[in-house]
């Protein structure tokens, strides 16, 4: 009898969800709204009807189901327990154990950004891998831990929360965390058109950018892949920040590969080279360092993680 496990990643404007085997071959995707209101006392219903309906299409019983795994946008506890996730209004609440109560299977929730690791180490740019350390940088920056091929949650949620590490202690800006001097202030899409903006108020010189609105992170990398002098600053800054912090994440926990995810990786090969760079030059202790790639499994990493969760003990306190 074939068995299934189901992953489902929770994001503020949709909730993400797919159907595998064991194997890990993906067998439908789909996708629902997240709807927030009344502080998302819909969202975990809505899920459970979703996969009902879809396990009814596909002839497939629950009792072929091993379980769910769940990514969560917050600090998550290893036992589905979330104090906050502020882009979904939930406060004090346990969603992994109320849509196992819906469903009748087990489920398990983490961090997205760890989920999407782990998603990563198994399926995508890592796998292969045990020891992988995710870096997502899209609006924000966020991170996943994996070590011995299982999720570093520690022991509050908050392992993992790489994009707010200090990296610049004179920025003058807060960071939406209300810290200043963020990583995610710098390496984040927003982070290095602020970057850009700044080296355009500072220089007079002539720049590509100079007159581009809204200016993207997308036309600052497709710029500093032409040579622009402003727009390569601002890559250069973002890639310096970023090694300075993966240094030191290695000099802690010494992976095997960072995987560099989210939208501001599709620039590719330049993006990778400046962190590579600046990795070396931050890391001189030793010659042996982590590799860096690029992450393969785009949106659906965190359903694949999520899946992941399901086949075997993978969460652990540090």
């Amino acid at each position: 009898m074939k068995k299934y496990c189901i992953g489902v990643d929770v994001g503020g404007t949709s909730v993400k969800l797919g159907l595998f085997y064991h194997n890990g071959t993906v067998l439908k995707k789909w996708e629902i709204p997240t709807r927030k209101d009344n502080n998302g006392a819909n969202i975990i219903p809505d899920i459970a009807a979703s996969i009902r309906s879809e396990l009814v299409n596909e002839q497939i019983p629950l009792t072929q189901v091993s379980g769910a795994g769940m990514g969560v946008p917050g600090p998550t506890m290893s036992n589905g327990y979330v104090s906050r996730c502020v882009n979904l209004g939930w406060v004090d609440c346990n969603p992994a154990q109320e849509l196992s109560n819906l469903l009748g299977i087990p489920v398990k929730a983490g961090n997205d950004a760890n989920v999407a690791a782990l998603g990563e180490a198994w399926k995508g740019g890592a796998e292969g891998y045990e020891d992988v350390v995710m870096m997502t940088l899209g609006t924000g920056v966020g991170g996943g831990v994996i070590m011995n091929g299982k999720i570093v949650a520690g022991n509050r949620g908050l392992g993992g929360e790489l994009g707010h590490i200090i990296v610049n202690r004179d920025e003058p800006d807060h960071c939406n965390c209300g810290n200043k001097g963020c990583l995610e202030q710098y390496a984040s899409a927003t982070g290095v058109v602020k970057i850009a903006k700044r080296l355009l108020a500072e220089r007079y010189s002539e720049s590509a950018i100079r007159n581009v609105e809204p200016l993207s992170a997308k036309k600052v990398f497709d710029a500093a892949k032409q040579k622009d002098g402003i727009a390569m600053e601002a890559v250069e800054t973002l890639g310096n920040y970023l090694g300075m912090a993966m240094s030191i994440v290695t000099l802690i926990i010494d992976p095997d590969v960072f995987v560099i995810g989210g939208g501001v990786s599709n620039a590719g090969k330049i993006l990778i080279d400046t962190i590579e760079h600046y990795y070396k030059k931050y890391l001189t202790i030793s010659e042996k360092r982590a590799k860096i790639v690029l992450a393969s499994l785009g949106n659906d990493a965190g359903i694949y993680g999520a899946a992941r969760m399901v086949l075997d003990d993978t969460v652990v306190e540090e």
